[in-house]
């Protein structure tokens, strides 16, 4: 029996809750695991796991082996790392995760630059709009918004992004600008639907207040690209990330409204588990990302924060 694969078998079926979903985590024939587990447990004479139709429940017994397992894991990971070269030479698999949209639009063009700089790691982007576990994900960088909760992670600030209000300046020239949030009953509107505050659109008009405002949403849609699209098109105002309308807006395709109702921006980190020594695979991307994403996230504010942006005017002159 190989006691390290039988380990990380236990393991993963500890944590999916079923052998079904380990099997399928560690792509793996469904009897091959519960064999692999029973193999365990006969060889420790003890009983690790309390099986039932719906769920796998820990022993007290398995409850101490899990524990020591992970250590034991994660100890071997450190020594096949280390005798791989990951922590003499950068090198190796990266997994970088980060918001969808976020993702795509700056840390897809720094991963390219990276690569061409490093020759010998390799990077797995994960693009996700919810916040993967590094440790259970096996993430080596995170990229998050928002703030962060109190944990053992190492996180660096690279920036704030805030929640703006924009629309395409032909339908604001048809329908006119809303001068206050309470406006907003007035205008068609595309809402988002992974807003965590669903139809109502929150302000802060100042000196700490937060105000809350139903909108009117003719059109609702799942995804950030979806929203601004349909605000290009007309369709109305729509709520996104700043960072999201960065371009449109430098394009001259959206104008923003509402700019003194603005919430507070929200720090963007990016943020590693750093748990004993970092591999110099870990190490080199935080130091070349860094110094990139903060450009990026400044050039984003001043783009939002420009009365007149160049694109927007040489995309005027270019029509006229």
């Amino acid at each position: 029996m190989d006691r390290l694969e039988a380990m990380s078998i236990l393991v993963a079926a500890a944590e999916s809750g079923s052998f079904s979903a380990a099997s399928r985590k560690l792509n793996m024939p469904l009897p091959t695991v519960s064999r692999k587990v029973a193999e365990l447990e006969a060889h420790l004479n003890a009983r690790l796991l309390v099986r039932s139709t719906r769920k796998l429940a820990l022993t007290d017994a398995g409850v101490a082996y899990l524990a020591a397992c992970k250590q034991i894991l994660e100890q071997v990971s450190e020594a096949e790392s280390a005798a791989a070269g990951e922590y003499s030479t950068p090198r190796g698999e990266l997994v970088v995760t980060a918001p969808i949209v976020f993702g795509r639009l700056h840390i897809l063009p720094i991963v390219g630059d990276f690569l061409a700089t490093f020759q010998e790691i390799s990077v797995r982007l994960v693009l996700a709009d919810r916040n993967l576990h590094l440790l259970d994900e096996h993430i080596d960088v995170a990229l998050r918004i928002g703030q962060l909760p109190d944990s053992s992670m190492i996180a660096m600030q690279v920036g704030t992004v805030g929640r703006v209000v924009c629309a395409s300046p032909q339908y604001l020239a048809q329908a006119g600008e809303p001068e206050t949030p309470a406006d907003l009953a007035r205008f068609s509107c595309v809402n988002f639907d992974s807003l965590p505050s669903g139809t109502v659109w929150n302000f802060a008009p100042g000196q700490g207040r937060q105000q809350a405002v139903a909108i009117r949403a003719r059109l609702s849609v799942n995804t950030a690209e979806a929203a601004i699209d349909a605000a290009i098109a007309g369709v109305g105002l729509t709520n996104v990330l700043s960072y999201q309308a960065a371009r449109a807006v430098d394009e001259g395709r959206l104008k923003l409204v509402l700019r003194n109702y603005e919430p507070e921006p929200v720090p963007v980190s990016l943020m590693h588990a750093g748990q004993g020594k970092l591999p110099l695979k870990t190490r080199s991307f935080i130091d070349f990302a860094v110094p990139r994403l903060r450009a990026a996230l400044a050039r984003d504010k001043d783009i939002l924060h420009a009365k007149d942006t160049p694109r927007a005017r040489q995309k005027r002159a270019s029509h006229s």
